[in-house]
């Protein structure tokens, strides 16, 4: 019996210990009908392009720690390796997680422009961090480059804007990331919303290429309802801007109920204005369930 390719692909995953995403875009003929967690798409006008699906390493993080990283640096490293292997093709990271060094070592051997690394700068003067100093994100840029051993971060965010003024309060530390965009040291920057006045700033500042938004059918975690969210997105994604969903499994809130989590995943792929969704995996089987959540979500006619 002839085996399709993309049939093939995934028994010899499993085969091999692992379920693989999806197929890389381009790999198959036909455009599938249901949505692939694998396949790599566009961030919007940014240039980027990364798979459906990514991985965050910020579960409960603050003050360079999170669940992720309490996996030690063995347990951090295998779930890396493991996303990857399965397709996962970008990684969130944060100075606040402290996630730098333990993905440095992660992915040994495989060409830093196969995947995409996505950073934020904590440059609030209180929390996040156990020091006081803030320096400006020049420096700080430099020290990610360094702790990850990479000559480019893809995508710089400044981290949880709540303020409607952050453009005005943070114009320096912009002015900054935008020059050593230039000089080809980050790709893209933007930021990341935790209020709707903060988001609805992102959706019209055109010096952000891309927002990590917290988005969801339930409004669990979120800057807002939906109803007034799902507006200032479509806004953002019209005036070109990349939109990266968080939340997705509501800050794990979703966790016990596999109708939420269907939900959760079909409405944030079936927006048409969120281009990839990050989740904070802890464990190889959150991936492969996530992965089957959106194998079954049929793409919009």
């Amino acid at each position: 019996m002839k085996i399709e390719r993309r049939e093939f692909l995934r028994t010899a995953a499993a085969g091999a210990g692992g379920v693989l995403l999806g197929v890389r875009a381009g790999e198959a003929g036909a455009t599938p009908k249901h949505f692939d967690p694998g396949e790599v798409v566009p961030l919007n006008k940014t240039g980027i392009k990364l798979s459906r699906v990514g991985l965050g390493t910020g579960m409960k993080g603050g003050m360079r720690s999170s669940n992720q990283t309490k996996l030690g640096k063995a347990g951090f490293e295998a779930l890396m390796k493991d996303a990857y292997d399965r397709g996962v093709r970008w990684f969130d990271l944060a100075d606040m997680y402290g996630s730098h060094k333990l993905f440095a070592t992660s992915l040994r051997g495989i060409p830093r422009d196969k995947y995409v690394l996505v950073s934020k700068i904590w440059h609030h003067p209180r929390g996040g961090l156990p020091e006081r100093e803030r320096p400006d994100a020049d420096a700080v840029v430099q020290r990610f480059l360094k702790e990850l051993k990479t000559d480019y971060v893809d995508l710089v965010l400044l981290h949880c804007m709540w303020a409607a003024e952050w453009p005005t309060q943070f114009r320096k530390q912009m002015d900054i990331l935008a020059k050593l965009k230039d000089k080809k040291l980050i790709r893209a920057h933007g930021v990341s919303c935790h209020s709707l006045s903060a988001l609805t700033a992102a959706a019209k500042e055109p010096w952000v290429d891309s927002i990590h938004t917290r988005i969801n059918p339930y409004g669990t975690k979120m800057d807002g309802p939906p109803s007034k969210v799902v507006p200032v997105l479509k806004l953002a994604h019209k005036n070109g801007k990349g939109v990266v969903g968080m939340k997705i499994i509501g800050e794990g809130a979703f966790r016990r109920s596999d109708e939420a989590r269907d939900n959760s995943v079909r409405y944030a792929l079936t927006l048409g204005c969120v281009d990839t969704m990050v989740v904070g995996f802890e464990k190889t089987a959150e991936i492969d369930d996530l992965a089957a959540r959106v194998r079954k979500v049929p793409r919009p006619a």
